[in-house]
């Protein structure tokens, strides 16, 4: 019995104890139901300490003036508009002004502080730029821009290795003809074009050999140097040296064949649309006019090769871009350089190809279905492989008058084999001595 009593109060002891810990761990459930969903000051303090309040980034006031040439005005308030729905951390004001490529370098020089922060020009106008001290290195996304578009295009863009600006479009020329008058093979020789018989009233090939632009490619062709190899010395040019001798033969011939016409005052294009010459020389703003002239003839192809001294070389044009720059005056650098870079950008160089039918830069873009479609696009992209990059000394701009000055010797007669020698000679110390001052 003693016994018995004995494991009754060890069962009782032990029955207390567990309905204890089941108390306990009861009581811990209803505390965790009860403060849940409640300010209490525990949870009031972990709030605090977990969320802090969010910011909201700052939004930059910027004002950005741009120049671009007049037939790009529409589009660049559609590009600009663009470029500010993608830069939501810029409340940016815009202002439009109309300035020919051209005429940028010119303008910017006469008072930089009120000149366009963004503006577009010439890529042989880099080194008077920087030597002026009016364009930014390009320093925002710079790789991008040098990965996303030709070699050609980012070599006209750079001095001593800097990028100075966005390419947008080459600047250059090539060759259109009426394809019921020569083949495609034809075209690839200009001897070939020449020698075929069109006909009495019809001219076989026009030029502008009076114009310093075009009359280039010819001295380029068989390897002549414009300011040394690198077109960087303006001490130096080869274009009176043997070679150079060959070149203005081939020059005298050319304007005085009976199948050859110069292209005076858009001669050639009246010419061409009276079905009266087959092939002239000239860029994509004339694509238009001779798709008209032409109708299911029309063709256009890279320049075709000269015989110089029993050998064919390529005819090799300057090799110009038109470029979007930064002024060193702008207020908003940063922004102004995005902005460039948007303009010249492959959306905006797609919009420019689909409204004024500008060839592109960006290489995805020069491989687009579409854009290779273009017979004319097409051609420039063609010609400007074998193109010589403009020369990248400031003093370029003191080779356009004496090289336009010889050629229209060449073209009124005045300069003949007998002097051509002493024409060449003074030619390019016109270049060297006005360089020299």
């Amino acid at each position: 019995m003693r016994y018995l009593k004995r494991l009754l109060v060890i069962v009782m002891v032990f029955t207390m104890v567990t309905m204890s810990f089941a108390g306990c761990a009861k009581k811990s459930g209803d505390d965790t139901s009860t403060t849940e969903g409640t300010d209490t000051p525990a949870a009031t303090t972990e709030t605090v300490t977990t969320a802090p309040e969010a910011t909201t980034p700052a939004v930059q006031d910027v004002a950005l003036k741009v120049w671009a040439p007049e037939e790009e005005q529409e589009i660049l308030v559609q590009m600009c508009d663009a470029f500010a729905e993608n830069h939501p951390e810029y409340n940016i004001t815009f202002e439009y002004a109309i300035m020919g490529v051209d005429d940028s370098i010119t303008e910017l020089k006469k008072d930089a502080t009120v000149a366009a922060d963004v503006f577009m020009y010439p890529s042989g106008g880099i080194a008077e730029l920087v030597e002026a001290g009016l364009i930014y290195p390009i320093t925002v996304n710079a790789d991008q821009v040098i990965a996303s578009n030709g070699a050609g295009a980012i070599k006209s863009c750079t001095l001593d290795d800097t990028l100075y600006g966005i390419p947008v479009t080459p600047n250059s020329w090539f060759m259109y003809y009426n394809k019921s008058m020569y083949t495609e093979d034809e075209v690839k020789s200009l001897e070939t074009m020449l020698a075929k018989d069109l006909g009495s009233d019809v001219k076989n090939f026009s030029c502008d050999i009076d114009n310093s632009w075009y009359m280039s490619a010819f001295f380029y062709a068989p390897g002549g140097t414009l300011f040394g190899k690198n077109g960087d010395d303006p001490t130096q040019c080869s274009w009176n040296d043997a070679t150079g001798y060959q070149v203005g033969q081939y020059l005298i011939n050319l304007v005085n064949s009976p199948n050859y016409v110069e292209d005076a005052d858009g001669l050639a294009g009246s010419l061409m649309a009276e079905g009266k010459l087959a092939a002239l020389c000239s860029g994509t703003w004339s694509a238009d006019s001779i798709k008209e002239a032409l109708g299911d003839n029309y063709a256009a192809c890279k320049l075709p090769t000269i015989n110089v001294g029993g050998t064919d070389y390529q005819l090799s044009n300057f090799a110009d871009f038109k470029a979007f720059g930064v002024n060193t005056n702008t207020l908003a650098p940063k922004p102004a350089m995005e902005l460039a870079e948007w303009l010249g950008g492959e959306e905006s160089q797609l919009i420019r190809f689909e409204t004024n039918n500008t060839p592109p830069t960006i290489l995805s873009l020069i491989e687009n279905p579409q854009v290779a479609a273009s017979q004319e696009v097409a051609a420039l992209s063609s010609q400007t492989n074998f193109s010589t990059p403009n020369p990248t000394t400031s003093k370029l701009n003191d080779y356009w008058t004496p090289a336009a000055a010889f050629g229209a010797g060449v073209v009124n007669g005045d300069i003949t084999e007998a002097n051509l020698q002493e024409s060449l000679d003074a030619m390019v110390n016109s270049f060297l001595a006005t360089l020299a001052n």
